[in-house]
């Protein structure tokens, strides 16, 4: 019997997870589409391209950060917006040495602009990674009057991870997936403000960020899509 390896492997269970959740659409998926518009040419066209923006949208990968432990990046679904005010929280770069600041920090006005009527604005996206059920890290960005601001038709970023879950690779693939979207809808660039301190200032590098501007602590950084 073959072995496979590991790259197929993770295709195959890739593929595995596409056709369990639509999308990959079989040759019965098709004629329950046309069925279903008297099979109308031009009924059937609508639908297929509203599916297949929903699928681009909602931007759904299977990834793996070891190969005992399997994650989602999916879309950030209707009633879990209150989890980006618990990843605002952890994105607070703490010095070391220096104590957290309590959790209602995030209600202050400066940072508010990241969550408030989340969804339902210019530039609003969300990703979030998901083991079995559970949302362990996000990425969102709108177009916002934030630390990271640079024009009026450039999204912010704000990214964090629970601290078990560092150092596995999740943020570069949150970061990655949400900048391919971007580009996808049509944005010409996206940044972020980061301490220059934080560690995270190598992964945004990586991704793709560059400094546009700076000062003694904080740095401005642009990635052009």
């Amino acid at each position: 019997m073959k072995q496979l390896k590991d790259k197929e492997y993770d295709e195959f269970r890739q593929y595995q997870y596409n056709k369990a959740h639509g999308y990959i659409w079989t040759p019965d998926t098709l004629e329950l589409i046309c069925g279903g518009d008297n099979n109308d040419p031009e009924k059937i066209g609508e639908q297929i391209l509203g599916v297949m923006g929903r699928l681009r949208n909602e931007h759904i990968s299977l990834m793996t950060s070891d190969r005992h432990r399997q994650y989602v990046i999916r879309v950030l679904r209707e009633g879990e917006t209150g989890l980006l005010k618990d990843f605002l929280h952890e994105a607070i770069f703490i010095p070391e040495g220096i104590e957290a600041p309590p959790r209602d920090i995030v209600e202050k006005p400066e940072l508010r602009v990241y969550t408030d009527d989340f969804g339902n604005r210019k530039g609003d996206n969300c990703l979030v990674a998901d083991f079995g059920g559970k949302v362990v890290g996000a990425v969102w960005t709108r177009i916002m009057d934030d630390y990271g601001h640079v024009d009026d038709e450039t999204p912010s970023f704000a990214i964090s991870l629970y601290k078990e879950y560092h150092g596995q690779g999740i943020g570069s693939q949150l970061m990655v997936k949400m900048l391919e979207l971007l580009k996808w809808q049509g944005y010409r660039k996206a940044s972020l403000a980061v301490q220059k301190a934080n560690y995270a200032v190598k992964m945004y590098r990586n991704v793709g960020f560059k400094t546009v501007d700076e000062n003694a602590e904080e740095c401005i950084m642009v990635c052009e899509l």
